[in-house]
């Protein structure tokens, strides 16, 4: 019989996007530096857990506090309890602004609005995601080079 970790789920039925946890794995690391499937794999599978670890403190500071809907400031008291304290100001930064993009929509943000994206224009905004967050990690907020292909969208 399959552990059950997650309520109603299979340890199989839960992972993240491969291919993007991929490559944020690619792009985090300097471009000599190869990384060996089992290690990216392990890597994708310390992200699941991570998040597991962080949702079900979430669940018990929320649960603490007789609530039924596990909101932010719950995750950042688990993030304290589990002793992630270092990541704590970055994660309230980056949930402040999350929020600051999300009030275009009352459903939800820009992605709500009935506009749709061209692939090009998904594409491009990932891309920038990635930098931002890389740029986080990194301690820094440096613009990474855009490719010849970005540029020649941009004309």
């Amino acid at each position: 019989m399959e552990p059950m970790d997650i309520v109603g789920k299979s340890k199989e039925d839960v992972s993240l996007p491969k291919a993007t946890m991929f490559k944020i794995i690619k792009e985090m690391l300097p471009p000599d530096v190869r990384v060996a499937r089992d290690a990216q794999d392990l890597l994708v599978e310390c992200c699941v857990e991570f998040i597991n670890l962080i949702s079900s403190e979430s669940n018990e500071v929320c649960s603490q506090e007789e609530k039924r809907t596990i909101a932010p400031e719950h995750v950042l008291k688990a993030l304290e309890v589990l002793g992630f304290h270092d990541y704590i100001e970055e994660v309230y930064a980056a949930y402040e602004q999350h929020k600051l993009e999300t009030l275009d929509s009352p459903k939800g943000g820009k992605w709500g609005s009935g506009a749709e994206m061209t692939e090009e224009e998904a594409l491009a905004e990932q891309q920038r995601m990635f930098a931002e967050a890389r740029a986080r990690m990194n301690g820094g907020m440096t613009i990474p080079k855009q490719s010849e292909s970005d540029r020649g969208l941009e004309s």
